[in-house]
């Protein structure tokens, strides 16, 4: 993202932190939509009174009334159940995922709604936003196995918090093939200032980090 393009005070360090956010999830913060079945494409969340029923798991959506929604779908050669097994053993994430520092379930037991893990990623540093490590301690609302689930929680930093992420997946599985969708929403005050270009960066580089958190999915769960 450009300087340039920012247009007050405020939405600057915002816009840099979704910069830096997106930088931790994806390993980059091109926020590009990509094309084909078994690559990632991501799309705006929003809602609208013409469009369709908001994806839900459990009778559980995302915060569509959020200041950053976003939700991206990517299509996986292997059968549902290896996915399922592999994204839901959370505490193994960093294994995997580059951007997670450390990763702890918070309680024994099957991963059900109600479980809960906390997890650490970094935001680098910008010229408009300083290094910061989040604190992410995030609480499973809702589980149907091998179909979807959802959970919500605060991600807390020395000078970024985002109140509020909600992240939902949703999963099926057809010629032994599985479609993975997912949706994220992201809630707190200071993000409610960016408006225009800022925002549409913003919910970009939201967008660019689910894709790419689908594609290392997609890597671990296709490779040998």
């Amino acid at each position: 993202m450009r300087s340039s393009t920012l247009t007050h005070h405020r939405a600057p360090k915002l816009a840099a932190t979704a910069f830096g956010i997106a930088l931790v999830v994806t390993g980059c913060a091109s926020g590009q939509t990509t094309t084909g079945s078994d690559q990632p494409t991501s799309s705006s969340t929003t809602s609208s009174s013409t469009s369709a029923e908001p994806v839900q798991c459990g009778g559980v959506s995302i915060d569509h009334q959020a200041s950053i929604t976003r939700s991206s779908d990517i299509v996986i050669n292997a059968p549902l159940q290896r996915v399922w097994d592999v994204h839901t053993a959370v505490e193994s994430w960093n294994q995997w995922q580059q951007a997670v520092l450390t990763i702890e379930r918070l309680e024994q037991g099957p991963f059900s709604a109600g479980a809960q893990f906390r997890w650490t990623t970094p935001v680098p540093e910008s010229q408009l936003s300083p290094a910061d490590t989040l604190t992410i301690t995030s609480s499973v609302k809702q589980v149907d196995p091998r179909k979807c689930v959802i959970w919500e929680g605060p991600a807390v930093g020395k000078s970024i918090t985002i109140d509020r992420g909600v992240h939902l997946w949703t999963f099926s599985e057809a010629d032994g093939k599985t479609s993975v969708h997912t949706e994220e929403s992201w809630a707190a005050p200071l993000l409610d200032s960016l408006q225009g270009p800022d925002h549409d960066a913003a919910a970009a580089m939201l967008g660019g980090g689910l894709d790419l958190w689908l594609q290392a999915l997609k890597t671990k769960v296709e490779t040998p």
